[in-house]
């Protein structure tokens, strides 16, 4: 009996030598599991090894998900045994610092629900632009009992402020497109049937300036940010919290709701959450 290789959860796209989309392809919930993390390394050693290449956006394929949280229904042990990357961090941080620093410009096309990762991955990108009428964003751990791993409590502070990122974070509450537009969460909130043209403008337009001149830019640029090492902290305060009976119990109240499968409480999981029980 023949057996194949599960398909890809990350499709690349090359538009042109110095222009790729990017796609996120696990149906029906775009959730992140140890395969996608592994296909995100590879991806981010492509990107920095590609001489050519100066812009990739990120889009998805999935039906009102851009990129979502982790996958729970995965061992623990599966993503805890990847090796770390390049910066010493863990693979999922270590993709997302490589990605603020890679020479080329990285695009967040948003349509659906950017949740836990996907709002992770847009604030590691240099831009971001999202669909006003299906765009959802959300650093929802708190409402669990679990802090984030992908480093938001070091990047929202310096795009949002320390209030708002607070407000983000311990809220844990559903965030639409204009509110991210108007806090600088994204850059622009578009209409859905202008976002893919507006996207691929700018990308084009890019794509056809000077790499150096990009890719000194953004590392003069970056000086502003927090150091690599506060996106490790995170995810070590994240993988101590999974550890903890409250986000034990929290993941398991939402699980009981309907959580991780498709539905109102993955479509509402601001709102979910806000119904569990406090701790």
């Amino acid at each position: 009996m023949n057996t194949r290789d599960p398909a890809p959860q990350i499709r690349t796209t090359r538009r042109s030598p110095a222009y790729w989309r990017v796609t996120f392809d696990n149906p029906p919930l775009n959730v992140m599991g140890p395969p996608m993390v592994r296909e995100f390394t590879a991806l981010i050693d492509a990107i920095e090894a590609d001489p050519d290449l100066r812009v990739v956006v990120f889009d998805s394929a999935v039906d009102g998900f851009f990129l979502n949280h982790s996958d729970f229904k995965a061992r623990m042990e599966d993503m805890l045994s990847l090796p770390p990357g390049p910066t010493g961090l863990p693979p999922w941080p270590d993709f997302l610092a490589r990605l603020t620093r890679a020479s080329v410009v990285s695009i967040a096309l948003i349509r659906g629900r950017a949740t836990g990762n996907g709002s992770e991955i847009t604030l590691s990108c240099d831009m971001a632009f999202a669909s006003a009428e299906k765009t959802v964003i959300s650093q929802w751990e708190v409402g669990v009992g679990m802090v984030a791993g992908g480093g938001p409590m070091a990047r929202l502070p310096h795009l949002i402020g320390r209030n708002r990122a607070m407000e983000v974070l311990l809220a844990s509450d559903d965030i639409r497109a204009e509110q991210a537009q108007a806090w600088g969460y994204i850059n622009r909130a578009l209409p859905d049937a202008e976002l893919d043209a507006h996207v691929d403008a700018i990308a084009n337009r890019i794509a056809r300036f000077d790499k150096w001149a990009i890719a000194q830019t953004k590392r003069l640029v970056n000086t502003s940010l927090s150091p690599d090492v506060e996106l490790g902290a995170g995810w070590e305060a994240c993988i101590a919290s999974l550890g903890r009976p409250a986000a034990q119990a929290g993941i398991q109240d939402l699980t009981d709701k309907g959580f991780q499968a498709p539905g109102d409480v993955e479509d509402r999981l601001g709102f979910h959450l806000g119904t569990l029980p406090a701790r």
